[in-house]
């Protein structure tokens, strides 16, 4: 994986470890030579993840669409930055640039733009890793809710197999690397005349 997608927060939540985890993911991919490709602000986790990736020397790419610059201030820092006209855009150019993506806690920007992700590589469209670095827990709630996807005929196991998730960050990393796509469709039945 040459780079990777990290979808978070613009703000840092109500616990340091999320802003120190971010700091840490952004410090662990530059070490092992990947690039970050992110939202471009330097605010709550975008900004830190990004912190982390240029104090150890690495390359950080944003993407940012013209509206945000005001509410989401651009990182001064960056390798490079991208500006674009939409939200769909953004996450179009985001994808074009990356091997897999990482999510970290968020709110809903973060869940809508990791599980178009996610659908995208259900569908076939694209064959990266989906992950979640689970720090302190934030994500169990949303595992729960998967399982239940499974359990209800909504996901196939093999689909909710794409989604990686770990709290450890060189563990999630690993599995990112080891990832291969499933081969089957989503659809769990197709409805025949």
């Amino acid at each position: 994986m040459k780079r990777i997608t990290v979808f978070c927060g613009s703000s840092f939540g109500t616990d340091s470890i999320y802003k120190k985890q971010a700091t840490a993911l952004g410090r662990a991919l530059a070490k092992n030579g990947i690039e970050l490709v992110y939202g471009g602000a330097n605010v709550g986790l975008m900004g830190a993840v990004a912190d982390g990736v240029l104090d150890e020397g690495g390359k950080a790419i944003g993407v940012l669409p013209h509206f945000l610059q005001s509410k989401e201030i651009a990182h001064a820092g960056l390798t490079e930055l991208i500006l674009v006209e939409t939200m769909h855009e953004r996450k179009t150019k985001m994808n074009e640039l990356c091997d897999g993506v990482i999510a970290l806690p968020g709110g809903f920007g973060t869940l809508e733009e990791f599980f178009e992700m996610l659908t995208w590589g259900q569908l076939g469209l694209h064959k990266k890793p989906i992950a979640i670095l689970n720090i302190d827990g934030f994500y169990d709630s949303l595992k729960i809710l998967i399982q239940a996807m499974v359990d209800k005929g909504f996901l196939k196991p093999v689909n909710q197999e794409m989604l990686l998730v770990s709290d450890n960050i060189e563990e999630l990393l690993t599995k990112m690397s080891e990832y291969t796509a499933p081969e089957v469709g989503k659809w769990i039945s197709k409805k025949t005349t």
